[in-house]
């Protein structure tokens, strides 16, 4: 993506999957938003209308997998390969070629043949050792008839540091070294000459969203570059009227506003900044109080509570729900996966992602979560006066 932007290009970044990180990254390069694409959440219909409606003024579009191409939440349902397969988009295969040879060939052959319905243009070999060693992969893609796009060498200047199983987005990132490389070894004229295959808006014509799609009401989004960032470009869109605060500011919510929304991100690397903000919490705890409408997800949701316990202390939160999170290294448990349930009579689906726990028992729900299979879990849902809340990242609010 960056390398096309270099070059003059309008980018148009997509994501397989609920990832919220790796959506941070694209818009950065890309200069726009990135769109998350998710066939568990949304209908394949859906997804099709995001594509063409983001797509169409852009010069190329360009959706990152996740996991493996034919992982899903069942089977390959909710893959990478579906999504290609819902949009028609041709695959390039990114393969780690590290100390591997001609074994590549069956593995290979083997994505290329497993389906008919998805298209496999060619491969990008990853963590190639030197020209010689991308030689031999090269000749398992002539032997195999697969194209070859170039590789990109092995190189500890372009590793990136993690945390919480996803790339750490809270330092800047710079990707001249990637872009210089990738020019150097990767045929990029050969990537665009495949992406001209398929015009924006081509699958599903004019998707366009006009104003009386949208919902009608002024919403304010809690926005800060960690404590509260996981947000859904389309959740947004969704919307006439949206503003943003920033829970750290120590100040009270505007007058006038329909719905507040908290989504999540990592409060608990943020406890003095919020507690600090008195006169934040204390206006949010009195909306809330007056029948204000909130969503609040996983962060926001803990960001609600009584109070969060870290390992360093115990910090007030706005006390709206009556629970406690412990954000304490010895309580931490992964907690991971799709989430759907039905409240007052309408569905929701999103996913869910966090360590941090509730102290203690696991209080009442409002209703019944169940997994992407149909199996229930023990994720409560609250419903308290007009707010909703839980640790289930909603793709529609």
């Amino acid at each position: 993506m960056a390398l096309l932007r270099q070059q003059g290009y309008r980018v148009q970044p997509f994501k397989c999957g609920p990832d919220y990180i790796d959506t941070k990254f694209h818009a950065k390069v890309c200069g726009r938003p990135s769109v998350n694409l998710d066939t568990f959440m949304a209908t394949p219909e859906h997804v099709r209308q995001l594509f063409s409606r983001y797509s169409q003024d852009a010069d190329v579009s360009i959706v990152e997998g996740m996991m493996g191409m034919f992982d899903g939440y069942d089977r390959d349902r909710g893959s990478s390969a579906e999504v290609a397969r819902v949009l028609g988009l041709p695959v390039v295969l990114v393969v780690n070629a590290r100390s591997a040879a001609y074994s590549m060939a069956p593995l290979l052959q083997g994505f290329v043949r497993f389906r008919d319905d998805v298209s496999v243009a060619g491969v990008i070999f990853n963590q190639v050792g030197s020209p010689r060693h991308f030689a031999m992969l090269q000749q398992v893609c002539d032997d195999i008839g697969l194209t070859c796009f170039g590789y990109l060498p092995k190189s500890v200047d372009l590793e990136q540091a993690s945390r919480y199983l996803g790339l750490d987005f809270s330092t800047d990132t710079e990707s001249n070294a990637l872009v210089k490389l990738l020019g150097e070894h990767v045929d990029w004229h050969a990537l665009l000459r495949l992406s001209g295959s398929l015009l924006p808006g081509e699958a599903t014509g004019d998707a366009a969203r006009s104003a009386a799609d949208k919902q009608s009401m002024r919403v304010l989004v809690a926005r800060n570059e960690e404590s509260f960032s996981f947000v859904y470009q389309e959740v947004l869109d969704n919307f006439t009227d949206v503003s943003f605060f920033n829970p750290e500011e120590d100040k009270p919510l505007p007058a006038g506003i329909d719905l507040l929304y908290l989504p999540g991100g990592y409060p608990e690397k943020h406890l003095d900044a919020l507690v600090r903000a008195a006169v934040t919490r204390q206006s949010i705890r009195e909306y809330a109080e007056r029948g204000g409408r909130i969503v609040a997800e996983c962060g926001g949701m803990m960001y609600l509570c009584r109070n969060i316990v870290a390992d360093d202390g115990d910090y007030p939160m706005c006390g709206v729900l009556p629970y406690t999170i412990t954000a304490r290294r010895a309580d931490r448990h992964l907690s991971l996966g799709y989430r759907r349930f039905v409240l007052d009579g309408r569905e929701y689906r999103g996913h869910e992602f966090h360590y941090t726990q509730f102290l203690g028992a696991v209080p009442p729900t409002a209703c019944q979560v169940f997994n992407a299979k149909g199996d229930p879990v023990g994720t409560p849902v609250f419903r308290h006066q007009n707010v909703l809340a839980s640790y289930t990242h909603l793709y529609q609010i």
